[in-house]
């Protein structure tokens, strides 16, 4: 009997750390010509709140991973490039691909890496395609595997990060997508923003805001009646806001005399000295103004800014007239105000 009972338990033991191995990710890996390199591995959202490490030798590496469920993740390289990887317990992961193109592995083990490289080789196929075809070939995509995770990668890369993303375009591939898609934490931060930014679209009537600027003076958008206003957001911690300053400097040199035109600097700095500093070393002239509360200020929030630098130009009459403009743009508008005025 106590045998009997003995060989039950082993059995039970046995069965549980079968069990357990089944959870757990398998993730083999040969990149050639990396040679000996670090491979650092991060969730892309909090379903996967930790990093490893993969150390690879002689171009190959492998580790054994644990998650609860399909959980996005990014393969950071040390030259930069990042590449997505999606992980579910219990498969076992394959990456294929060469040191000189990181950007187009060859993932099997799932799903949702298999759509992603199958996508990605057929992009080599077609050579250097354009933007709207890369736009096209992601919606044939997202059409034809709505409950992909790939998706979320892709509708981020091709519409989200565009300087000016099309919100309806984006809403339209969103409803393609299964519940499951979005529910994932990703998805419902974006939905969330989409529906804050279409507050503040192109067309629609800015919101009043007050803010203060460098003499302590409160600043509102009543005191630009009558002007098209151009607001730009930075900061003297960013760098890429610091070189576009230069952009802005040209823009009011020309136009500083424009009755029907003012420019005016809303800074996401939250040290006062730090962006005063700043102010003067890059000859901003034109009205300055700031919170000291970064991303939390509330003008911010009201304009959704949530990448720098950023600017919006508004009408006399309120009305949101362009969005993260580039010098041309800006120039193109104001010849057609001065157009405007002639016409009177």
């Amino acid at each position: 009997m106590k045998k009997v009972c003995l060989l039950y338990f082993l059995l039970i033991a046995l069965f549980a750390c079968s069990e357990k191995k089944t959870d757990s990710i398998s993730l083999n890996g040969e990149i050639k010509g990396l040679g000996n390199d670090t491979i650092y591995l991060y969730g892309s959202d909090r379903m996967y709140d930790r990093m490893d490490t993969l150390i690879v030798e002689n171009d190959k590496f492998s580790t054994t991973l644990s998650v609860d469920t399909l959980v996005s993740t990014i393969l950071l390289f040390s030259d930069g490039t990042e590449y997505p990887l999606f992980l579910d317990k219990g498969h076992k992961i394959q990456i294929k691909g060469s040191a000189a193109e990181l950007s187009s592995l060859q993932i099997s083990g799932n799903a949702p890496n298999k759509d992603l490289t199958d996508f990605n080789q057929e992009l080599k196929g077609l050579g250097t395609p354009s933007e709207k075809a890369l736009e096209e070939k992601v919606e044939n995509f997202i059409t034809k595997h709505p409950s992909s995770l790939a998706n979320i990668y892709l509708l981020d890369k091709y519409f989200v990060q565009k300087p000016q993303p099309n919100l309806e375009q984006i809403k339209q591939l969103t409803d393609r997508m299964t519940g499951d898609l979005k529910d994932r934490p990703y998805m419902e931060t974006l939905l969330k923003r989409i529906e804050e930014e279409e507050k503040v679209d192109i067309g629609k009537t800015a919101p009043y805001f007050r803010i203060r600027n460098t003499e302590g003076k409160d600043i509102n958008r009543s005191d630009f009646k009558d002007k098209y206003l151009l607001i730009q957001f930075w900061a003297s911690w960013d760098t890429i806001s610091r070189e576009k300053n230069a952009m802005f400097r040209r823009i009011y040199k020309k136009e500083q005399k424009n009755k029907n035109f003012a420019l005016m600097g809303i800074s996401l700095d939250l040290d006062r000295e730090k962006w005063l500093e700043a102010v003067k070393q890059d000859t901003l002239k034109w009205e300055q103004t700031c919170e000291y509360s970064g991303w939390d200020g509330e003008v911010a929030k009201l304009f959704c800014i949530h990448t720098l630098p950023a600017n919006i130009l508004i009408s006399p009459r309120g009305k949101i007239e362009g969005k993260n403009l580039d010098e041309k743009a800006i120039e193109d508008k104001l010849k057609e105000i001065a157009r405007k005025e002639k016409e009177k």
